[in-house]
């Protein structure tokens, strides 16, 4: 995926999730979070990866919730997604590999799913369960297909996005959100409810 990232953090957005959640009761779902669906396909990009890294896709968890955002891990989160987009230099597949939809762990160049395995990886070297780091495929405005990478947290889902520096709530985003890991399962994918997270905010660029 080619495209250049916004620059800059944007802390208010995330500042106003820690204060509103800070006041929610502890039992209280998260404010801003996706509806899943059933189990559905995995992207053929990601069967393919599987097929090469069996080891990842076929880890059984326990969901035990999202995770909780602190401001330790608000400022992991912003400090994998400035690093990872800055090092990586933005080529598609076809350029790198000569085919389309090769999910690699990117070596100085990828395209948005390369960004998002890198960021995954990272974050659970940091000790962000995978339970709660899940790579999503969305549609953005233009209709264009892109990935992204998930943080399910207890203020809501957060997304790391390759096209931006900042760190934004899953409906500031101006997506459409289709699909995307499952929870409780690293190979298992599945449906985000369209009529309920169809274009949600928008984009700013």
């Amino acid at each position: 995926m080619h495209g250049k990232t916004t620059p800059g953090l944007r802390p208010t957005i995330l500042a106003a999730l820690l204060v509103a959640g800070s006041l929610a009761p502890a039992a209280a779902q998260p404010v801003d979070s996706m509806v899943t669906g059933s189990l559905t396909s995995q992207p053929i990009g990601h069967y393919e990866f599987c097929k090469a890294n069996p080891r990842e896709c076929s880890i059984a968890m326990r969901d035990r919730g999202p995770a909780r955002l602190t401001k330790t891990l608000l400022s992991t989160l912003s400090r994998v997604n400035v690093s990872v987009n800055r090092a990586v230099k933005p080529m598609n597949d076809i350029d790198i590999f000569g085919k389309d939809e090769v999910w690699s762990y990117p070596d100085g160049v990828g395209d948005c799913e390369d960004y998002v395995l890198e960021k995954r990886r990272l974050l659970q070297g940091k000790g962000v369960s995978l339970t709660n780091l899940l790579i999503t495929v969305v549609r953005k405005p233009d209709g264009e297909g892109h990935a992204v990478l998930t943080v399910r947290t207890d203020k809501g889902d957060l997304i790391l996005d390759n096209l931006r520096d900042d760190i934004r709530p899953w409906s500031k985003t101006g997506y459409r959100f289709l699909k995307r890991q499952a929870s409780n399962h690293t190979g298992r994918w599945v449906n985000l409810h369209a009529e309920r997270n169809r274009f949600v905010g928008s984009v700013n660029r």
